[in-house]
């Protein structure tokens, strides 16, 4: 789950009831109407309804154009639908309704076609009504003005009233609106055209100006049409390099009617701090770096199993990296600084097997100052002391940092990362610049993308969606509030404008700047059929496969398909797509992503301890069968977590992996392997290293805790599936034990390409997610022994790549088949003699030509001493060590030393804390 920004833009353009009466707004002078593209608020109120204040709450629903559902309320009652031009309704109870201008009497509705029931499962029963057939002309107009559902006695006073959830309505009536091309602004053959999608808006303007800072040079009102509720106008002149906004007039529930001048939800670039966005054409040579046409992709990736993924935020690659220039620090421009530490970095992860970076959010985001950012002035203190988050988080709001989980423009890059934010232009240039410069070492580029939230809602001035369709784009719970069970306010992707907002941004990136694939965030609060939607348009649009994976976390108001078939862990399989499996990551690290408190300590992983090796906090009464659960769960994301793969499990029972158990859920549920993305650390939640800071004994050597670190990167590169790395999990990166870093700032969230520091001990970390912790983390970050040295990460980053060197040197790690799994890999020492401080897999290369190897005979073993075991099924083999650990430049020589295989008896001896794989050749 992402640590997506807690802190709201809910400052609101001032909303000028005086100046705009309603009045005039139907003969609206173009003097008005120009000035209010100048006016310093956001939004203008034209005319509050007297009720405005009660009807903000939204009990009822269209579930189409021509039927309401309102839960709860007797099918004997009298209802009526008020409608009123101007937002004069007034719905007192005891009296009949006042100030409407028409009215329809609902009768009963029959029943509902299969495929509406199925859409509007999740709302409770009630009343269902029917507008009738000689009537419903009228709702598209009464759609765009202030609409109340009555509950009447038969003498005509209100009983009850509530508003009405438009987005069925909506969605019916203009569902040819998801054909309609070129929303936006677009540019060609000369001219320039916009489009928008607003279908409840009594009048839309555009807005153009020169620069992203000059009074409007025009105001031009934009035609309806009304088979699609789009907006647009035309003009013979090409407009590439000029700014636009929209002044949308729209009826907003609880405000009544308001002028909002508003950036596009389709804006490809935008001015500084996005307040206009930026007209161009995406495929105009003046937004081509020099060779982008030619530049050739790496085709590294046959299938998605193939991916080993780095990922990496763009600030913190090269903001305290001195060999970048000045200039380039913390932005796109860094990766084309060729010689630097960081792009040997990288070039030397291409070389050994990495072939993707996915980057953190570089879409606009909401929560970073584009200009005028501060850097914290951070105190020189103790590593245990409260000075330095203090320093941090006093300019948080205002500083250059965010993870960027805060959406408000998906379609255009994000400013902060460019030289300069003010030329619509330059963010553009250099993003598609480091894009070449990551595809010239052999890297293709992902992104991490946030379409199931956006930042605010409402009239919040970093509202973009809702200001121009209110109540549409976001998804609401029984009262018409927007659901917040993501972090922040939840979108509707079941909404077919919302879903072809997110299908319409996925194509422009990977077609205009090349993206190759995508990682979804909060993907489980999305419908599967609209990521499935995605994938054919992405693919259709660009010829060449597009790999999608996502967080499959099945929570919130659609957990377990309450709303849609959603794009969940378990309701994936067979999609393709891959989800995040928690299974292995949780078995490995110990406890779950939530824990506090003790449990930090106590609930020890397979890799730090478990039974084996307690910690002073350990229950010394721990039966070993966790033990040997938590090694099965490490099987589990070893064979892809399939769901139909048989293993043997330590009771001796021959299970699928579908039948073990992993918190109440089936540990298998994909169906193929690259369903399955198998990571011991990303972004979320403590670092590997910080995890087992707080998990391995206290006394475990520095040495020792890089060597547990290599164990957990181990097991990612011998899964079956996607491997997915943290970027710094190689050089033991630590943000001195912060859970959530989103907001944190560059201080805790530092990386050192040089190796010299990985910054554990630079003070404790900031309050908001720690402080309940501080307690527990003092002694620890005060401890010197714990902090590791240069050479302690020169080992890690080095073994690191001999790891994906072994995984690069054989598709048998990478099987893209799921029969292909369960015929080739078996796990030895598994069942009831198991030794569950080793865990071993074979892979079988017979009759397959591009294996490399015969076969392979993986070894994992997290003991603190040589484990030896007897595997007579592998006896008199010719096995010897994998090339990478018969180099004399590898990483870690215990293989190569104090590895031994006896083949009379298949005796292998694994040295303690090594991952070691042997070969028939």
């Amino acid at each position: 789950m992402n640590g997506a920004s807690r802190r709201r833009w809910l400052a609101v353009g001032v909303l000028a009831a005086a100046a705009w009466p309603w009045a005039a707004v139907a003969g609206d002078t173009d003097a008005h109407r120009h000035a209010a593209c100048d006016a310093p608020d956001t939004a203008m109120r034209l005319q509050a309804s007297a009720a405005a204040a009660g009807d903000d709450h939204a009990s009822a629903y269209w579930l189409d154009a021509r039927t309401v559902r309102w839960p709860g309320k007797p099918a004997d009652g009298r209802y009526r639908l008020h409608y009123a031009e101007h937002a004069t309704l007034v719905a007192a109870r005891g009296r009949p309704v006042a100030g409407g201008d028409a009215h329809l009497t609902l009768s009963r509705a029959d029943a509902l076609p299969p495929a509406l029931a199925e859409r509007f499962r999740f709302v409770p029963a009630g009343v269902d009504l029917a507008v009738a057939d000689a009537q419903a002309d009228r709702i598209p107009r009464w759609l765009r003005g202030q609409l109340l559902l009555v509950q009447e006695d038969a003498a005509g006073r209100v009983l009850d009233s509530t508003a009405l959830q438009s987005p069925g309505a909506l969605d019916d009536r203009y569902a040819v609106a998801t054909a309609l091309p070129d929303l936006g602004a677009r540019v060609a053959d000369g001219a320039t055209a916009f489009r928008l999608w607003a279908p409840t808006a009594r009048t839309v303007a555009v807005c153009v100006y020169a620069s992203g800072d000059s009074p409007a040079l025009a105001m031009h009102e934009m035609v309806r049409d009304d088979a699609t509720g789009a907006w647009s106008w035309r003009t013979q002149d090409d407009l590439s390099g000029r700014y636009y906004t929209y002044l949308v007039d729209v009826y907003v529930r609880g405000l009544g009617f308001v002028r909002n001048r508003v950036t596009d939800p389709y804006s490809i670039s935008l001015t500084t701090d996005s307040r206009r966005s930026y007209i161009a054409d995406l495929d105009a040579p003046a937004l081509k770096p020099a060779g982008w046409d030619d530049a050739p992709r790496p085709e590294r990736v046959r299938t998605q199993t193939d991916m080993a993924v780095y990922e990496l935020h763009v600030r913190d690659f090269s903001i305290g990296d001195a060999s970048v220039p000045a200039a380039h620090r913390g932005t796109y421009l860094a990766f084309t600084d060729s010689g630097s530490d960081g792009m040997r970095h990288l070039r030397a992860l291409s070389d050994a097997g990495m072939t993707d970076v996915h980057l953190l959010p570089v879409f606009d985001i909401a929560t970073i100052p584009e200009a005028g950012c501060v850097t914290p002035d951070v105190p020189d203190a103790p590593p245990d002391s409260e000075a330095q988050q203090a320093a941090v988080m006093a300019v948080a709001a205002r500083d250059c940092f965010n993870w960027g989980y805060d959406p408000f423009h998906f379609n255009a890059p994000e400013g902060s990362y460019a030289s300069d934010a003010v030329d619509g232009a330059r963010r553009i240039v250099e993003f598609r610049r480091m894009v070449m410069a990551l595809n010239a070492i052999g890297l293709r580029v992902g992104m991490d993308v946030v379409y199931n939230h956006t930042t605010t809602s409402g009239q919040a001035a970093s509202s973009v969606l809702d200001r121009i369709v209110p109540g549409y784009y976001h998804r609401l719970d029984g009262t018409g509030a927007v659901e917040q069970s993501t972090c922040c306010e939840n979108t509707a992707t079941e909404h077919a404008m919302m879903a072809r907002l997110m299908i319409d941004s996925a194509e422009l990136w990977a077609r205009h700047y090349r993206i190759a694939s995508f990682r979804f965030d909060l993907m489980g609060h999305q419908p599967r059929a609209a990521m499935e939607a995605l994938k054919r348009r992405v693919e259709a649009a660009t010829g060449r496969e597009v790999q999608l994976i996502g967080e499959g976390w099945n929570f919130g108001e659609v957990a377990d398909g309450a709303r849609f078939v959603q794009a969940s862990q378990r309701s994936l399989n067979g999609s393709g797509i891959g989800t995040f499996s928690d299974r292995t990551r949780d078995a490995l690290r110990g406890g779950g992503p939530t824990d506090s408190g003790e449990a930090l300590v106590k609930e020890q992983g397979w890799l730090n301890g478990l039974v084996y090796a307690p910690n002073a906090m350990a229950d010394p009464a721990r039966p070993r069968e966790d033990l040997l659960k938590a090694a099965d769960l490490v099987r589990v994301g070893l064979a892809g977590t399939l769901r139909d793969f048989p293993l043997e499990t330590w009771d001796g029972r021959s299970r699928m992996l579908s039948d073990i158990d992993y918190k109440g859920q089936p540990a298998g549920y994909a169906s193929q392997p690259g369903e399955a993305v198998n990571y011991a650390e990303n972004h979320d939640n403590q670092t590997l290293f910080d995890i087992n800071v707080f998990k391995l004994p206290r006394d475990t050597p520095a040495a020792d805790r890089a060597r547990v670190q290599v164990l957990g990167m181990a097991v990612t590169a011998f899964s079956q599936g996607v491997a997915y790395f943290h970027a710094g999990i190689e050089t033991l990166r630590s943000k001195s034990l912060d859970r959530n870093s989103y907001d944190s700032g560059d201080w805790f969230n530092r990386l050192d390409w040089r190796g010299r520091d990985n910054f554990f001990g630079t003070g404790l970390p900031p309050a908001t997610d720690n402080a309940a912790n501080w307690p527990l983390m003092r002694p620890l970050l005060a401890d010197p022994a714990i902090k590791p040295g240069p050479a302690d990460i020169a080992f890690a980053r080095t073994a690191f790549l001999d790891l994906l060197r072994i995984r690069a040197s054989s598709p048998l790690f990478r099987l893209d088949d799921a029969q292909e799994v369960r015929q080739r890999l078996r796990f030895p020492n598994s069942g009831t003699g198991q030794n569950p401080m080793v865990v071993v897999g074979h892979l079988d290369g017979s009759g397959r030509a591009d294996a490399g190897f015969r076969e392979l005979l993986y070894f994992i073993n997290v003991s603190t001493d040589a484990q030896r075991l007897v595997l007579p099924e592998h006896a008199g083999k010719r096995w010897t060590l994998h090339p990478v650990h018969r180099s004399p430049q590898a990483a870690d020589d215990r293989p190569r030393r104090h590895g031994r295989y006896q083949a009379g008896s298949g005796l292998f001896t694994v040295p303690a804390r090594t991952a070691m794989v042997y070969v028939v050749e």
